[in-house]
């Protein structure tokens, strides 16, 4: 499932806690795709804690707690990192991360933890939801098949990478324009990991946000710029998008474009991917200020250039999953609309 709908899924999944219908949600998936990310944007959205338990790294009586004498009884002692709704608050996310990851006798430990939220005496609270997450076997992980008990106390999601959902993220998140053009016009490397090649370092959405704090790092250090990208994202990718980045000196100008002046768009294909995304950037950093709806509608106008139509309904759709409704209001869209019209009625 595309993260969008995952997301969608998690939301809701943790809005059920308050009614009782929650269900543990097992998401599968490769590394670096964002697991972990959107179980922490669920809980950054509802402002509450995210208790991330790495299971893999867990002794079962790390879960358990540990035995006390108390009288003629012998008690556990409940362990501080669970849920506590004087410590924590009354509601929040229980994440057991690298699930996958953890020894049968540790796995085994959280059963009942994960089905029956308890633990001995202990209790989750009611408004904590439940999360997990797992590499699946042949990922090149340190993984274990899950145990039928336990793969049953859990509704189960693999996640997919979706460019448009990851682009969306991106402008969210500030990521470098110039990689979010990259990946546009390279698609094919937002994901591409194969593990019987054993790779180190390798392009995924988790990577592609290290080659952003590179370009960061290193952009005014042109003889480093290449080898910490490649660090990044792999050799290949690495190469591909320092030549990229090298090539951008070309684009138009893009201070131009906003202000409405006749600016013509570049021929090359890698640079219409640039400008576009650059342009995308702009709008949103404009939106709030007291002419962004003017700039905003040059940028519009100039989406309508492109020789390849679809390019310019790409920028619009990006500019769109950026700033939602607010695009329909700028005066300038209902032209745009209306002359990439058969474009849209036939994509």
């Amino acid at each position: 499932m595309r993260p969008a709908q995952l997301l969608r899924v998690l939301d809701r999944e943790f809005l059920s806690t308050a009614d009782g219908h929650h269900t543990p949600v097992m998401l599968w998936g490769p590394p670096g795709v964002g697991k972990s990310q959107m179980v922490a944007q669920i809980a950054a959205r509802h402002a509450v804690p995210v208790i991330d338990i790495r299971l893999s790294q867990m002794e079962p009586s790390d879960l358990r707690g540990i035995p006390f004498r108390q009288g003629e009884r012998v008690e556990w002692a409940v362990p501080a990192m669970l849920p506590d709704v004087e410590r924590h608050g009354p509601s929040g996310v229980l994440f057991l991360d690298e699930i996958t990851s953890a020894p049968p006798v540790v796995s085994a430990a959280a059963y009942q933890l994960i089905l029956d939220r308890r633990l001995g005496e202990y209790r989750v609270p009611d408004g904590w939801a439940i999360f997990a997450a797992g590499n699946r076997q042949g990922d090149r992980g340190v993984t274990y098949s899950m145990p039928a008990p336990l793969a049953n106390r859990f509704s189960h999601f693999e996640v997919e990478t979706h460019l448009d959902d990851w682009a969306a993220w991106a402008y969210a998140g500030g990521i470098d324009e110039r990689v979010i053009a990259f990946l546009r016009f390279r698609p094919e490397l937002l994901f591409d990991f194969d593990p019987a090649h054993n790779p180190v370092a390798f392009p995924s959405p988790r990577s592609w946000e290290f080659a952003h704090r590179a370009l960061r790092k290193f952009a005014d250090a042109p003889d480093l710029l290449p080898g910490a990208l490649q660090a990044c994202v792999g050799p290949a990718a690495g190469i591909e998008l320092s030549a990229f980045v090298a090539n951008l000196d070309q684009m138009p100008d893009l201070d131009a474009i906003t202000r409405g002046e006749p600016v013509s768009v570049p021929r090359e294909i890698d640079l219409q991917y640039a400008v576009a995304a650059a342009l995308v950037g702009r709008a949103i950093r404009a939106l709030d200020t007291p002419d962004g709806q003017t700039v905003i509608g040059h940028i519009l106008d100039y989406a309508g250039r492109f020789p390849e139509r679809e390019m310019g309904v790409m920028l619009v759709s990006d500019l769109h999953r950026a700033i939602g409704g607010r695009l329909f209001e700028v005066p300038a869209f209902a032209g745009w609309a209306q002359s990439v019209a058969d474009v849209m009625l036939h994509a």
